[in-house]
């Protein structure tokens, strides 16, 4: 029994068993191919039929020395776990030696939102004379406006899009679909790149539906837009740390601040859980808790 044989068998398993995301799935097999490397060039090529609970300890603690994330090191522990699970499920060994392997205690993560001035300062720093400026405007317009995953924004079909009514049909995680509503602004901008902007591209035939194209006319990767966000945002000023799914974050939190239900929230951001979409209301309680230490006259006595 090889490491790559094991890997690949793994990976076809959460792929069409799973149904894991690429993302998530890329994530996964990265971690164990990681363990793999450790395993040849320090355990004198232990397999992983034969790798003991001490090994994969040792390797835990080697890596968490890396000032890796809690959150890192978390995901490394999931993926070894559902590893040794199949090989199991799998007969291909009778005990689990991940079985007992602890990941530290994560705290509660808040990301980070921005504010509608960040938003609009953002938006003002796009050249908007150029063909580049206008579509980079319209896909920071529909990650905010939409609430969007960015693997979720590149893989958006024009077909896909209802103009008359107004909502976008989207592909997530898990493969699961769901109709994202459309604000007017966003619609008219949508509508005005496609037919002033976008039909001047020389656009490559496989991606003839695709609504965003990069320079080659074939769609955008996820690289290019996390590139396009950082570059707006360093020229902005903004000194948040930014990335597409800040826009994700800030359209929950400015919807639930306006009063918006959270069962609507959840089926917007395609959430299974409410318990993820929950973290928004610990957004508010943040910001509820600043005003009374900033606003409060009890507070603003012992400051003075």
């Amino acid at each position: 029994m090889t490491w790559d044989e094991k890997i690949k068998d793994f990976e076809i398993f959460l792929r069409f068993e799973r149904n894991f995301s690429e993302n998530t799935l890329d994530a996964y097999i990265r971690d164990i191919r990681k363990l793999k490397e450790y395993a040849e060039a320090d355990l004198e090529d232990t397999g992983p039929d034969t790798i003991r609970y001490e090994h994969l300890q040792e390797y835990i603690f080697n890596l968490s020395k890396q000032k890796f994330s809690e959150r890192s090191q978390a995901r490394w522990i999931s993926s070894i776990k559902a590893f040794f699970r199949f090989l199991i499920e799998e007969e291909c060994r009778e005990d689990n030696p991940a079985e007992l392997l602890e990941g530290p205690k994560l705290g509660l993560y808040l990301p980070d939102t921005l504010s509608l001035p960040d938003i609009n300062k953002i938006i003002n720093a796009i050249e908007m004379d150029t063909d580049l400026g206008k579509r980079n405007h319209c896909i920071v317009e529909v990650l905010y406006g939409c609430g969007l995953r960015v693997s979720e924004l590149i893989d958006i079909k024009i077909s896909n899009i209802n103009f008359k009514e107004q909502y976008i049909k989207v592909h997530g995680k898990g493969n699961k679909t769901r109709f994202v509503p459309l604000a007017g602004y966003t619609a008219q901008l949508l509508q005005s790149y496609i037919r002033e902007t976008r039909s001047k591209n020389k656009i490559n035939k496989k991606y003839e539906d695709t609504l965003f194209l990069n320079s080659r006319g074939t769609s955008m990767s996820r690289v290019i837009v996390f590139l396009i966000i950082k570059e707006l945002t360093d020229k902005a000023g903004v000194s948040k740390k930014i990335s597409p799914h800040t826009f994700r974050h800030s359209f929950a939190t400015h919807l639930l601040q306006n009063g918006a239900d959270l069962r609507y929230i959840q089926e917007m951001l395609g959430h299974s859980s409410i318990t993820t979409t929950e973290v928004y209301t610990h957004l508010k309680t943040e910001e509820l808790r600043d005003v009374i230490l900033n606003f409060h006259p009890r507070n603003i006595n012992l400051t003075e």
